[in-house]
């Protein structure tokens, strides 16, 4: 690779790190092109895997000011580069590697703290954004119906104990 080629290899990774959510690197060795291309596509939209070389990876990612991936970077490594729900990514990607065990997950980073392979399978078991923010709204919306069936509830106990101290007085003849 001529040093042109990767001045400009290493400036676009740069790119695809600061415009990032996330990225998350795996090994494929033994994979083929056909299934590197089915991974591109289960990954969805919002993400863009690439394969890069190590060392063009370490000096992009230091020049974007991403740090700990170093240990990370032995092998044939690719990257998954998450534009979007990072969740979604991490998931397609856990699938991807349980129906293909030749595609490891090493670790990754999200938000610039660096992630091993276990908490990117954590954040894959994750809810997509929307479900936790609808749980999130039915869960206030409880709470307030809640607090307004109780502030309901205090007048008409009010007038139900009323009449029936005024029923008492009736009786008791006053």
């Amino acid at each position: 690779m001529a040093r042109a080629d990767k001045a400009t290899a290493v400036a676009e990774l740069k790119n695809e790190f600061e415009g990032s959510a996330g990225a998350v690197l795996t090994e494929y060795r033994g994979l083929t092109v056909a299934q590197l291309k089915d991974l591109r596509k289960s990954l969805g939209e919002n993400a863009k895997f690439a394969v890069a070389k190590n060392t063009l990876t370490k000096i992009a990612a230091n020049e974007a000011g991403v740090t700990g991936l170093d240990d990370l970077l032995v092998g044939p490594t690719a990257v998954a580069f998450v534009k979007g729900d990072v969740v979604e990514a991490a998931k397609g990607l856990r699938d991807f590697a349980k129906a293909n065990p030749l595609l490891v997950i090493k670790g990754g980073v999200l938000e610039g703290k660096t992630l091993d392979a276990t908490e990117i399978t954590k954040l894959a078991d994750l809810e997509s954004r929307e479900v936790l923010l609808a749980k999130l709204a039915g869960a206030l919306k409880a709470k307030q119906s809640a607090a307004a069936a109780m502030f309901a509830a205090l007048p008409t106990q009010m007038a139900q104990l009323a009449e029936a101290l005024r029923a008492k007085r009736e009786e008791a003849g006053e």
